[in-house]
């Protein structure tokens, strides 16, 4: 069974402070994702394919019955995995268990903005999508050079296969299933179905319509926004961000200081 004090960064062991999410308990998942069986039950939850068997990915089917428990169990803090990039910003995952349904929601925050940029959800009602394909291997790669396991995820494999689901894009290049099957790989699913797991799951997203969502960069705000009519991103990431602060978001998104950028 994975452990339930998994570090963090509050007075109480494991427990993450986020004001946004000030009615709810959060604790720091980041110490579930050596686990083969975390990374088979995250990529099967958001394709909505949980009855796949683990065995067949060269994961554990007692390991992967016990994440799955403990990723849903409403009656515990609700796990969240921290993924930071640059100019401060930080990528959330958030299993969100309610009494009645489970939720998981991508989301990316500032400390000084005082809300949430809503990127993809999958649960009962799924959106998205939430991220082009620049925008999640530039996150990915974007590991803040001061930052410790405290601050949340370090490992660029699992900085992109963690938010791989909120991926949705018609730019994606042909290849990138190569890039998506090494990060299996090396999270601990079996090489001999790694390629093939990475192509089902670029060949998936929120936008279950068939449609290829495309980014575009408009008039009004430095923040790609995209074409598909379930993404949140169909307006400004972080709406209501300051103008100075949509900037940094978009140069971090971009991987370049944010005095490189021009309005």
């Amino acid at each position: 069974m994975p452990p339930d004090n998994l570090g963090g960064m509050s007075d109480t062991p494991g427990i993450v402070d986020i004001p946004e999410y000030e009615d709810t308990d959060l604790v720091a998942a980041e110490g579930l994702l050596g686990e083969p069986a975390f990374w088979f039950f995250h990529l099967m939850a958001t394709l909505g394919d949980l009855d796949a068997d683990p065995g067949e990915y060269g994961v554990d089917p007692t390991a992967y019955e016990a994440m799955t428990e403990r990723l849903g169990d409403a009656e515990q803090p609700w796990p969240v995995i921290r993924v930071p990039f640059g100019g401060g910003h930080t990528a959330l995952v958030v299993y969100a268990n309610y009494e009645d349904e489970n939720d998981i929601e991508f989301r990316v925050r500032h400390p000084a903005w005082g809300r949430v940029g809503y990127l993809a959800d999958f649960g009962p009602e799924c959106t998205g999508p939430g991220l082009s394909w620049a925008e999640l291997t530039t996150i990915a790669d974007s590991v803040p050079p001061d930052a410790t396991p405290e601050d949340g995820l370090l490992d660029p494999a699992q900085r992109l296969l963690i938010l791989l689901p909120a991926l949705g894009d018609a730019a994606t290049p042909h290849d990138a299933w190569t890039v998506v099957a090494r990060a299996l790989v090396r999270c601990g699913i079996s090489e001999g179905v790694a390629d093939s797991f990475a192509r089902e799951l670029l060949g998936a997203g929120p936008d279950a319509s068939g449609f290829e969502p495309r980014w575009t960069v408009g008039a009004d705000s430095p923040l790609p926004l995209c074409s598909s009519d379930l993404s949140p991103r169909r307006v400004p990431l972080a709406l209501g961000i300051t103008a100075d602060q949509a900037q940094a978001l978009a140069a971090a998104l971009r991987g370049v200081p944010a005095s490189n950028t021009t309005r």
